[in-house]
Parts: C-alpha cells; structure tokens; sequence
C-alpha cells in the first residue's frame, strides 16, 4: 500500500513539473494554460471558445470595470482567444503542451507565424526572377556599351568606319549642315560612327549584343524545350558516333575541341578564325592529339615566363624569402 501511495505521488509530481514546463514566458499566454484563461477545456469547440471570449470580454473590459487588474486581465483574455480562435496557431499551442521538452522548436513556431510575411511564396520567387532578369538584362548591356565605346576609340576601326559613312554619304563635308553648333555636329558624327560599328563589327562572347531570350525568365519557360532538344541531340549523337560509327562533321568536332578545352560555346565562338582552323589541323577533336596539343602549350606557357623579368623577380623572391617567411620589411 505504501509502494502503491508513492507510485502516486511520483506520478503526479511528474504531471506538475510537465505542465508547468510546458508553459513558457514570452510564449503564447506565458505561465497560464491560454485554455484555463478562456475557462474552456481542449477539447472545446470555436464557437465555445468564442462564447467564451465574449462573457469574459463583457466582464473585464476597461470601460465596464473600474478594478485594477481588470485591464490585465482583459489583456489575457483578448491574447488566450486570438491564439486558440486560429486553428494553425491552436495547433502549435497544442503540440507544445503535448511536448514541452522541445523548448527551441517551440520558439521557433511561435515567432515564425507571427513575424514571418504572409505572402504567397510563389510571388516571392516570381519577383525574385524577375528582379534577376532584370539585372542580368542590363548588365549585359552595358558590357556591350562598354565594347562598342573602346572598338569607337580604336584607331584601326574608327577610320574604318569613317571611311564607310564618307562612302555612303553619311559624312559629306561639303554639304550645307545648317545652323548647327561644333557639339551638335560632332554628336552626330560618333552617332553615325556608333552606328557603323555596331552593323559591321562581330562582337562575340560575354561583351556580345544581349537578347532578351537569353534572360532567367525566358530560360525558364523553354527549359522544358531545351531539355528535349538535348535528349534528342544526345540520342542521334550515340546512334551516329558511337553505334554506327560515323565520321565526325564539322559541327561535332568543334564540339569535341571545346568540350575538351573546358570553354562555353559564347567563349569558344570569340576565338579567331585561325584559332578555329589551327584546331582542325591539328585533329585536336581526338583526346589523344589534344592531350598532346596542351602540354605544349603548358610547355610554351613555362617558356616564356622564364623569360619573363617580371616572373625572374618573383623567382628569386620566393627563392630567397619564400611566401612563408616572417619579415618586418615595408
């Protein structure tokens, strides 16, 4: 009977301490169950809880009662109703009573649904992309504003270009230009200039003109498209190379030199012609060739470092001092 009596004793101790643990300050309604505030048990419906409010609310609100701790109490009320009235937030009150050893997790929930911005996460991410788009847009064209100026300032160019407007008689010095200021005719001469460069000039690569294909938001919706061309692609190229044996073409062996070469297609199309004939000279779309073809180039690289002064100095440098050594020399 004794054993029986502690047993108990033991486990109500236990239901204290995990009800008042359970209940967290900052939390919810803090030391009190938001469920004895309201005098509803858990298991009470919404329209109890809401019955509940309001007998409550009529009783202690500010302006009917004059008590001191009307208001307080008002206060409980009012925050015991608002969180048990919503059902998600009911749930996460719920499921900290039922577990009130996950403290941080607890926290987390409670500040996660009051702080967090309600929005739809799917107009989060289209903003996102759109505001990348945007930045990517113009960014690539102030890449190519950037070529075109220093291509405009190249000597070899301007007169090239020069010379085709006086052909074209864009740039006739004998015809009667008007009223028109030095700085108007001077603007207008780089305009014609800008204009000439911009059709004649083949700016590859990443300072090349932009395409508003080319943008996150346009990728995104052929993705699709592209990833069936390249299915497709990657098929016709095992049944033509690989099952039946076929001789590369022209396309394919680029392909293979600049897949082997590690560059994109925007970097490898900027290369020169000759580049590109020097390539297929050297049958560089074989591994074998190209594995030959880059250490000689590492081998040329070395060469001509070391006969580099500015390489000899630092040479000598991490000879003598070396990257690792501690020295107090400005």
């Amino acid at each position: 009977m004794a054993t029986f009596k502690c047993i108990v004793q033991a486990v109500c101790l236990f239901s204290l301490i995990t009800s008042a643990t359970a209940f967290i300050e900052g939390l919810y309604c803090g030391k009190e169950s938001c469920y004895d505030v309201l005098g509803v048990t858990r298991d009470a419906a919404k329209g109890d809880i809401s019955k509940a409010y309001r007998q409550l609310a009529r009783k202690y609100h500010p302006d009917k009662n004059k008590d001191p701790g009307a208001t307080e109490k008002f206060q409980a009320v009012a925050t015991a109703y608002e969180i048990l009235r919503d059902d998600e937030q009911r749930k996460d009150y719920d499921y900290m009573l039922d577990n009130p050893e996950e403290t941080y997790r607890h926290y987390y929930r409670y500040y996660r649904r009051r702080y967090a911005p309600k929005v739809d996460v799917r107009i989060v991410i289209a903003v996102t992309i759109t505001v990348i788009s945007v930045v990517q847009y113009f960014s690539w064209w102030t890449r190519y504003n950037a070529a075109i100026k220093y291509l405009i300032t190249v000597p070899k160019y301007r007169l090239k270009a020069q010379e085709i407007a006086q052909q074209d008689g864009l740039l006739d010095k004998g015809k009667k230009r008007g009223r028109k200021s030095k700085e108007e005719l001077k603007d207008e001469e780089e305009a014609v200039i800008r204009k000439i460069i911009e059709e004649n000039m083949d700016i590859r690569g990443g300072y090349s003109k932009p395409k508003i294909t080319d943008v996150l938001w346009i990728q995104l919706i052929v993705w699709p498209y592209y990833l069936v061309e390249y299915i497709f692609w990657y098929a016709k190229w095992v049944w033509k190379f690989n099952i039946k044996k076929e001789p590369y073409g022209i396309e394919e062996k680029h392909y293979l030199i600049r897949k082997y070469m590690g560059l994109s297609a925007g970097r490898y199309d900027a290369l020169e012609d000759s580049q590109h004939e020097e390539f297929l000279q050297k049958e560089l779309w074989k591994k074998a060739n190209f594995l030959v073809f880059q250490k000689e180039q590492e081998e040329e690289m070395k060469a001509k470092l070391a006969e580099n002064s500015k390489y000899k100095s630092y040479r000598r440098y991490m000879k003598r001092k070396g990257p690792s050594r501690m020295t107090f020399e400005d």
